[in-house]
């Protein structure tokens, strides 16, 4: 039965043709609407192509993820500047500041004023710590080459984590399904314990 549902399978060139611009899609979109998980996509697709045979399948799921990820930046920030500019604002900019709590916005422009644009870096890898950052240099006009300068180094220390993450889970289990899910389940956890911690302390705090 296992046999027969793996010959069903699409060849492995079929998976790559729609796979990379499938994950290339859903990063972007996923930066620019920030809902979809998009590290859990990244770690994902670097389980399935550990298993392939072609010896650039990672190199390539590295430079669609950040590509894509920096692009999905690129678009949300040049948004947010109009909205900045503009006199009534924009929906992109309401959705960015939405998604920003007042605390937490108020630690990104400190941590902007004191170490620039690696706090980006940093950002991309703490979990929900992209918006308030992007937020605060929306607020400080930063220059979008400025933003996009320091937003390089976040995109890829970003697709290179969260591919970290896929290689070791697929590493662990010998069956793909197992390592996605592994894979699935640890990138997760590590985008829900923070805002979980957060709310817990605040239930304590009241």
């Amino acid at each position: 039965m296992i046999e027969e549902v793996l010959r069903q399978l699409p060849t492995e060139s079929t998976q790559q043709a729609f796979g990379y611009p499938s994950l290339f899609l859903l990063v972007a979109s996923g930066s620019l609407v920030p809902v979809i998980p998009t590290g859990a996509l990244v770690s994902t697709a670097a389980v399935v192509t550990l298993h392939q045979t072609s010896p650039f399948a990672l190199l390539v799921v590295f430079a669609v993820a950040s590509g894509a990820a920096f692009l999905g930046d690129m678009c949300l920030y040049w948004l947010g500047q109009r909205g900045v500019r503009s006199k009534n604002g924009s929906k992109w900019l309401e959705t960015i500041t939405s998604r920003a709590a007042p605390e937490r916005l108020a630690q990104a422009q400190q941590k902007l004023d004191e170490h620039g644009t690696v706090v980006l870096v940093l950002s991309r890898l703490v979990p929900a710590g992209r918006i308030p950052v992007m937020l605060a240099c929306l607020l400080g006009r930063m220059p979008l080459r400025q933003f996009a300068r320091g937003d390089v180094p976040a995109c890829l220390a970003w697709a290179a984590t969260y591919q970290l993450i896929g290689i070791l889970g697929g590493s662990l289990f010998p069956e793909p399904w197992e390592g996605v899910l592994a894979a699935v389940v640890l990138t997760l956890l590590i985008s829900g314990t923070p805002a979980l911690w957060r709310r817990l302390r605040a239930r304590m705090a009241g």
